[in-house]
């Protein structure tokens, strides 16, 4: 790189120095206000700041705007329209106004809505989240914004977090009060995203139809080698691969993005970028670009980067390990324990709430999480299981157990010692890290493990937030009347003794991915929903939907409408695939295969004229005959369920047949396919095999 990372990073976008350095003081005052306190902006300062960053995104090269969002598709959505207006003379000049930047109308009916909008309805809205800072790329001028419909219904992932957002800060700034901090005027939930994705070569890619079309593959048998050495995590980087890091680096650096660390993940052509905090919304802008600037960069390289999250059997998926916390705006990390937790009562009882918090909506936690590509990660010994449960690590445990037992505790030690003289002793961590834990302790924050590569961040961090403003409001409540009172150290004692020996259960420090795990699971009472369809129906229980109302996140027809499009997409993606298994088995796998038989038939009506032995081609044409018929069967049932599947019009029976039925025999034919991939030569099989695209960058 030719630049230094400070005098790049950000320079393509609006940030807080551009606004203070190009608006007029008063302008850029009142715009801050809105920023940092929800206030509303009126028109006349609309307009100055949509002429200031028009003119700041030209200077940049920008010729087009567009208000990027983020429908329920689970990705962004962008319509572009250029800066140019006519002039007298058939001239024409660039013209932005305050309106065109506040609010956008995009055609809301062919989007998912879940029946919120109708083909004949197709009237939504866009509109100006000023809490995200604009950008240039590609020679547009982007506008981060929410999307509505035309009659107030959320189209989209990010107002229910901003909501959340909003809901959080209100109830934790008044729960804050009870301690003693008066100065705290507002609370953030922040997040830090990290990204699993992996790399395979563009032309293994273009030959394979299932990972163009459904983002995996539905074929293909083991490799000889897989993960077992362990010798890809944290790896020296091949040449190829640190140069596309370079510049995926450079590109996110551009945009304002953090991004912190790059290393080789656990299986072969996997790899992880971490970004360092930011506000869960800015987190969420920032990791939709991270997704799309991943897999463009990697196109200059003659690579394409794979998002799904279990591209390959038989080696670890990916994840985004969604690291949360909250921080004041006067800079206090409310999960950050100190030196001394049993002191810090105010941490303490947050860590009670979150307790409560994810025993009593597990359910919200597992949902957040839950996609077709997902399901195949889940608990399939590389990621935490489908049972929700919180790592605290012995430390904090062992505090938590001092005051269940009105017992003393004793401070550990944390100085860690290697034994070698010349190297210096440094402080521990107070908790061990736990990988197959879905909702850890850190040190500082809680990291969520169960979140999907390819997920849309908004939804799990918004329902996270939710859950802890309805568990703050409620130790509110209970602690308000002993405010300022000789018996308020001894309330906050009593109510965290009732919350730990009500919802212990939710706490396991253990091998999360033990079958002896999910037996004491299921002993403890925690709910267990190994897919989607299990645990979708569940998003419109009674005691979720009174949360969403009591905060305003979702009215019931939203959350309704997001559980239809959630289980609607489920089905979808299943029948995709089966689609597709049943195109590539037809026109390519199964012809290839008769090809090779017919060959070895030729091969020994010639060997028998001449009196040869023809013992390997009776044996291999025979076992490779008996698997053409029963991977020419499994093809026509396959086909048969999809059809009969897609007659079924309620959308949880049908999602539960596709689940049940579909995604059955697409296993089964697989196991076929595999088998016969194993006895074909190379050079007779069609597709490229899991050797040459996993070892091959």
């Amino acid at each position: 790189m030719g630049k230094d990372i400070t005098e790049i990073f950000g320079e393509n976008v609006f940030s807080e120095k551009e606004m203070k350095a190009r608006l007029p003081k008063n302008v850029y005052r009142t715009l801050m206000d809105t920023i940092n306190n929800g206030s509303q902006l009126d028109m006349t300062t609309a307009d100055i700041v949509a002429n200031t960053i028009k003119e700041w995104a030209i200077e940049k090269g920008a010729t087009h705007y567009t208000h990027w969002f983020q429908p329920l598709t689970g990705s962004t959505a962008e319509k572009h329209d250029s800066f140019i207006a006519p002039a007298q003379g058939g001239m024409a000049i660039t013209e932005f106004s305050g309106k065109s930047l506040v609010k956008g109308e995009p055609d809301a009916s062919s989007f998912p809505s879940g029946g919120l909008r109708q083909t004949s309805s197709a009237r939504g809205y866009t509109a100006w989240d000023p809490t995200s800072n604009c950008f240039v790329k590609e020679g547009s001028l982007y506008i981060p914004t929410v999307f509505l419909s035309y009659t107030g219904e959320t189209l989209d992932k990010k107002t229910p977090l901003l909501r959340s957002m909003d809901a959080l800060s209100k109830v934790a700034v008044e729960f804050l009060k009870l301690f003693g901090n008066e100065n705290v005027t507002r609370v953030v939930s922040t997040v830090g995203a990290e990204q699993e994705y992996f790399l395979i070569d563009k032309k293994m890619y273009d030959q394979r139809e299932d990972l163009i079309l459904t983002g995996r593959t539905l074929f293909g048998a083991k490799p000889p080698k897989g993960q077992e050495l362990d010798d890809q995590y944290f790896a020296n980087l091949k040449p190829r691969i640190a140069k596309y890091m370079a510049e995926l680096d450079e590109e996110l650096w551009k945009l304002g993005i953090y991004s912190k660390t790059k290393h080789n993940e656990v299986a072969p052509a996997q790899h992880e970028m971490a970004p360092i905090f930011t506000t869960s919304n800015l987190g969420t802008d920032q990791n939709e670009l991270a997704m799309e600037t991943m897999e463009k960069v990697a196109l200059r390289h003659g690579l394409v980067c794979l998002l799904h999250e279990k591209p390959f059997e038989g080696v670890n998926g990916s994840g985004k390990h969604n690291n949360w916390s909250m921080m004041t705006n006067d800079g206090q990390n409310l999960l950050d324990p100190g030196d001394t937790p049993i002191e810090n009562l105010q941490f303490l009882t947050i860590l009670c709430a979150l307790i409560k918090g994810i025993d009593e909506y597990s359910d919200l936690m597992r949902i957040s999480a839950a996609s077709a590509g997902n399901d195949h990660r889940l608990g399939a010994d590389e990621a935490p299981p489908a049972i929700v449960s919180m790592f605290l690590g012995e430390e904090l445990d062992a505090v938590l157990k001092a005051i269940e037992d009105d017992s003393v505790y004793k401070t550990q030690s944390r100085a860690f010692e290697i034994g070698v003289n010349a190297l210096p002793s440094f402080p521990k961590d107070s908790t061990d890290r736990n990988r197959t834990s879905p909702f850890a302790f850190t040190g500082n924050r809680f990291e969520f493990r169960m979140v999907g590569s390819s997920d849309n961040i908004a939804c799990p961090n918004a329902l996270l937030n939710t859950i802890v403003a309805e568990e703050l409001s409620q130790f509110t409540e209970i602690l308000k009347p002993f405010k300022n009172t000789e018996n308020f150290d001894t309330e906050v004692k009593k109510l965290m003794k009732k919350v730990l020996k009500e919802h212990r259960r939710i706490i396991f420090n253990g091998d999360g991915y033990s079958l002896e795990w999910i037996r004491e699971a299921e002993k403890r009472g925690l709910p267990n929903y190994p897919s989607t369809v299990d645990c979708m129906p569940h998003y419109i229980d009674e005691k979720n939907m009174r949360i969403f109302r009591k905060f305003k996140i979702y009215t019931k027809n939203e959350l309704q409408a997001r559980t239809e499009v959630l289980l609607e997409t489920y089905s979808k993606t299943i029948r995709i695939e089966a689609r597709t298994m049943i195109e590539m088995a037809r026109k390519q796998l199964l012809p290839a295969t008769l090809g090779y038989v017919h060959e070895l038939c030729n091969a020994i009506d010639i060997k028998n004229k001449v009196g040869l032995s023809s013992y390997t081609e009776q044996k291999m044409s025979s076992k490779l005959n008996d698997l053409c018929d029963a991977f020419y069967d499994s093809i026509d049932n396959l086909e048969s369920l999809v059809n009969e599947a897609c007659e079924i019009k309620e959308i949880l029976i049908q999602s539960e047949f596709f689940h049940d039925r579909v995604l059955a025999e697409m296993e089964r034919m697989r196991t076929t396919a595999d088998t016969i991939e194993r006895i074909m030569p190379s050079s007779h099989w069609p597709i490229p095999d899991y050797s040459a695209m996993i070892y091959n960058v």
